[in-house]
């Protein structure tokens, strides 16, 4: 009898486990419906995770005191559709600001169910090109719907407009996000050269200057120089070289300038940032924030800083990928963390 009751004991725990395991699988799973992975995922949703449940993101958006950020897409689409997810959400920091800003949401517009539902909810039509919503918990705009302009630029500035609403401050990784974005393909960007006594010196200098968009140390005539590209909307030659004068830095003209590729960023090299996949913008003002002795981080983006911080414990064999290609170094990193 002893035996019978103590074998139906062990019987009923292993039940209560299974059924414990069953739910939490349940669980899970329901979870991962919810969200998409950016690794098998249709390429008209770039690389963003989005909730697909319109209550959930709601209900995330309360908790978290975030806006969501709906897009509106066709699923397979068109190749509007899929250049959108190409080119507009799939660039690393403008992922991460959407995913650390906000609550992500991503209704298919050619698709039954739910998707209809919220579709006919906001008077969106189906089978249409990419149309975004910021919308806080309640479901109510906060600002004007995106559509009609596919660009990168559009979805940024709407996204900033959201978050001074909110009276949210725009972090720094951010501003640099939007100024490379608004220097993409601009013919105004004037490049100019300083010679001094050392370069590294050079950049650290000319590197902190609002409107300086890259340096790199070089030499020209026997001289260290310095070559400076900049946004001529907010520094000019003029106040640039003022701003040279006062590190007894002078102009030089352009003759025979060949890269000191050993002696580039010199400061960021030397450091753990090295191991950072960086935009040319974040080198550039990381470099002059290390040689003038200043914490860096505010440049960076929550993922570059959760890597950061991993590489400053970790035991493992680093390497260096902030000279390689912003998207490849990127994405190189991204499987050398999830493997």
């Amino acid at each position: 009898m002893k035996k019978l009751i103590e074998n139906s004991v062990i019987i009923n725990q292993k039940s209560q486990y299974i059924t414990i395991i069953f739910f939490l699988i349940t669980f899970l799973f329901s979870i991962g419906q919810q969200k998409t992975n950016p690794n098998n995922q249709s390429e008209e949703l770039g690389k963003v995770t989005w909730y697909r449940d319109y209550d959930e993101a709601l209900k995330k958006a309360k908790s978290e005191n975030k806006d969501v950020l709906i897009l509106f897409q066709e699923v397979p689409g068109c190749s509007t559709c899929r250049n959108y997810g190409h080119n507009v959400l799939s660039h690393p920091l403008m992922v991460e600001a959407i995913e650390d800003q906000f609550i992500p949401l991503a209704i298919y517009n050619n698709k039954e169910g739910k998707d209809k539902q919220i579709l006919q909810l906001y008077n969106e039509p189906s089978w249409n090109n990419p149309v975004v919503r910021i919308v806080n918990a309640k479901g109510e705009n906060v600002v004007n719907r995106i559509a009609g302009n596919y660009s990168a630029k559009a979805l940024y500035s709407t996204m900033t407009t959201s978050l001074e609403k909110a009276n949210k401050p725009i972090p720094e990784y951010m501003k640099l996000l939007e100024t490379e974005l608004l220097n993409s393909n601009n013919n105004t960007i004037k490049e100019t050269y300083f010679k001094m006594y050392c370069f590294w010196t050079g950049e650290k200098h000319l590197g902190k200057v609002d409107g300086v968009l890259s340096t790199e140390a070089g030499f020209m005539g026997g001289h260290e120089v310095v070559k400076v590209k900049f946004d001529p909307n907010k520094v000019n030659q003029k106040n640039l070289s003022v701003h040279a004068k006062q590190a007894n830095f002078s102009p030089i003209t352009k003759s025979n300038y060949r890269t000191a590729s050993n002696d580039v960023k010199y400061y960021l090299k030397h450091t753990n940032y090295k191991f950072l996949p960086l935009t040319e913008l974040q080198k550039t003002k990381i470099n002059s924030a290390l040689g003038l002795g200043v914490s860096p981080n505010k440049y960076l983006s929550p993922k570059q800083l959760k890597w950061l911080n991993e590489i400053k414990h970790s035991k493992t064999k680093q390497y260096v990928l902030f000279n390689q290609d912003f998207f490849k170094a990127w994405d190189k990193k991204n499987s050398i963390t999830t493997n």
